[in-house]
């Protein structure tokens, strides 16, 4: 009962570990082995017998009887005199077991053996959090705003796991207070020591690809397919999904009436602009759905340099650039394919970077931002709506289209 009431009072935390009993005696045999090694110079000797259905374990050191003033090793030999006040008929060459107290190791050996072995349970908590939450990497996850800090949310679930929500790894207009409950994908698992590091990611593009998952039922079936996700978190997404039953329209049951399907996601994402085109195989439509909502007018590919030039009417190309170029770069994204954008009749045009004698850099830089790359692309537009679209002075404006009518008034 002795090693009883101190392995109790060893593990008297396992209930809040949710540690199991017999998980528990394989740890202190573990931990009592170590002890042993320490105050023995080796365990090889011991007997360690572990009763889990008890919570209880024996210790027993065997060594052998040798002749009076003959023991060289006394943690593997006994004296004949010391052997017979343990039993009275014990022979030379005898083998002795006799079982040890916990308390015979001492009362600060005691004390470190209760420090092992929590720090045994923590190591193997560590080890089940690590393998569960490995389990879940690239799954969405839900978890409670616990800290904010600079650099990262620090979050907690049901179960008290920490998990870090990075700066970069939010939306740009993420926003949480304490209590909040945030979703995002579990992007990646770490032993660090023996602490488990858990990463939550609300900007990778397997957190938009696992909410259609979660909110359109036919993709969750598999009756959709989700081809391929492309993103600029928070601002726009370009989602490719494919159906093999011709009589589903899978962009149709994404996006659901007016909107109702996609509505949730785009909320979740703080009001990302998300494009869902049907994915094909036949390349140039391909190209052409990437760059919606512009209309193209004709496509020419080099399959060898993975490049499209795509040829536009004047007013779709500003379209087809996007806001900060947005649409153009998720599109090359999406297809794989860097994709250059030209207007009809853009051979009788100029570059703007013609200019760059006349016209310093940034101020090219300007127009290109919001599409606007060639001399005629800019004389197009209304002074005033260049003025509300870049931010350029209207003198600066009216500067560069002197220059530009210059061109083609030669």
């Amino acid at each position: 009962m002795e090693n009883l009431a101190l392995i109790d009072s060893f593990s008297e935390f396992k209930d809040d570990k949710q540690i199991d009993r017999v998980t528990l005696m394989a740890i202190l045999e573990d931990v009592f082995r170590n002890a042993l090694k320490k105050k023995y110079g080796s365990d090889d000797n011991f007997d360690i017998i572990v009763n889990p259905d008890k919570g209880d374990l024996e210790i027993w050191r065997n060594r052998i009887v040798v002749a009076d003033g003959e023991v060289e090793d006394p943690n593997e030999e006994i004296s004949l005199s010391a052997a017979r006040k343990i039993e009275p008929d014990f022979e030379i060459g005898e083998d002795v077991s006799e079982e040890v107290k916990l308390i015979d190791l001492g009362r600060r050996s005691i004390l470190a053996l209760r420090q092992n072995l929590i720090s045994k349970i923590h190591e193997h908590d560590n080890t089940i959090i690590y393998k569960q939450f490995k389990d879940l990497e690239g799954e969405i996850y839900t978890a409670e705003v616990h800290h904010i800090r600079h650099r990262a949310v620090i979050l907690l679930d049901d179960e008290g796991n920490e998990i870090i929500l990075p700066k970069e790894k939010q939306i740009p207009s993420d926003f949480f207070r304490k209590g909040d409950n945030v979703r995002g994908i579990i992007e990646s698992v770490d032993l660090k020591g023996n602490k488990p590091t858990i990463i939550m990611s609300r900007a990778n593009p397997v957190f938009l690809e696992k909410l259609f998952e979660q909110e359109i039922p036919e993709v969750f079936d598999g009756l959709i397919t989700v081809k391929k996700v492309v993103r600029i978190p928070g601002e726009k997404a370009k989602v490719a999904v494919d159906s093999y039953d011709d009589r589903i329209d899978p962009v149709g049951a994404c996006v659901g009436m007016k909107g109702s399907r996609i509505h949730g996601i785009v909320r979740e994402l703080g009001n990302e602009n998300i494009d869902v085109i049907n994915y094909t195989t036949n390349l140039n439509l391909y190209i052409t759905r990437a760059l919606s909502p512009a209309k193209v007018t004709s496509i020419k590919i080099d399959e060898a340099k993975k490049r499209a030039e795509v040829i536009l009417r004047p007013e779709e190309v500003s379209k087809a650039i996007g806001r900060g170029g947005h649409n153009i770069r998720l599109a090359g994204q999406l297809t794989g394919y860097e994709i250059d954008v030209l207007r009809e009749g853009a051979e009788e045009d100029v570059e703007l970077t013609e200019f760059s004698d006349e016209i310093e850099g940034w101020i090219i830089q300007e127009f290109h931002k919001i599409g606007l790359d060639t001399a005629k692309s800019v004389l197009e537009h209304d002074i005033n709506d260049l003025v509300k679209r870049t931010d350029l002075e209207e003198e600066t404006i009216r500067d560069v289209i002197n220059i530009l009518k210059e061109e083609f008034e030669e």
